[in-house]
């Protein structure tokens, strides 16, 4: 590798060894630069095929970026992440509560997590419509409780937490959230990988096809 290469070099040259060790997959032209961009973060190929994308998702959440619809996250670091060139055409606006005062407050009180009610305040705001969730599984728990109990119709699931107690298993529950509500657009994987920078990851490509 020559270390005068740009970083658009770079990253087209990442691309091609991904397609190249990935071979033949599943994913159609609008699926697959998501799951491209996502091995890319992580330089994990397990998510070639841990990556679940329902039916709709994408163009759900192109069409409600194209809108303005506010983004909601479980951390920081996701906002980090995401391009913010590439959000500002839209208008977007990006929202973590986690370290929000009242939030703090309404937590300790309540002895449940922040990034319950977290969620929470992000689903009271109609202007929300795009969670993404790269840590707290109590975040994702949370949101499909939102949906199956108090309505809440979101636009775009993004959910990857990460970890050994009950990643896998919040995930598995929106599956299942899903079947019941065939048209819910969500993107997850399987099993306990995901974080923050994945979660980033698949934003920035749907923000891509959102813009290109």
């Amino acid at each position: 590798m020559s270390v005068h290469m740009r970083p658009e070099e770079i990253e087209a040259e990442s691309f091609r060894i991904i397609e190249s060790e990935v071979g033949p997959h599943k994913w159609s032209a609008q699926q697959w630069p998501i799951v491209r961009r996502v091995i890319h973060t992580s330089a994990d190929f397990d998510y070639a095929n841990s990556m679940y994308i329902s039916e709709g998702a994408i163009d759900s959440g192109i069409a409600a970026i194209k809108a303005g619809c506010g983004i909601v996250t479980d951390t920081t670091m996701i906002i980090s992440g995401m391009g913010k060139e590439r959000l500002k055409p839209f208008g977007v606006q990006v929202s973590c509560f986690v370290a929000d005062p009242q939030v703090k407050k309404d937590a300790r009180a309540q002895l449940i997590t922040r990034s319950i009610v977290a969620m929470r305040k992000g689903g009271r705001d109609p202007k929300n419509g795009i969670f993404v969730i790269g840590n707290a599984p109590t975040a994702l728990f949370e949101l499909i409780r939102l949906i199956r109990e108090e309505r809440l119709v979101p636009k775009l699931i993004v959910a990857l937490p990460v970890g050994f107690v009950g990643a896998a298993e919040s995930k598995e529950a929106l599956k299942e959230l899903a079947r019941e509500y065939p048209k819910l657009p969500i993107i997850t994987n399987t099993g306990r990988k995901g974080g923050s920078n994945v979660a980033a990851a698949v934003m920035n490509a749907i923000l891509i096809q959102a813009g290109s």
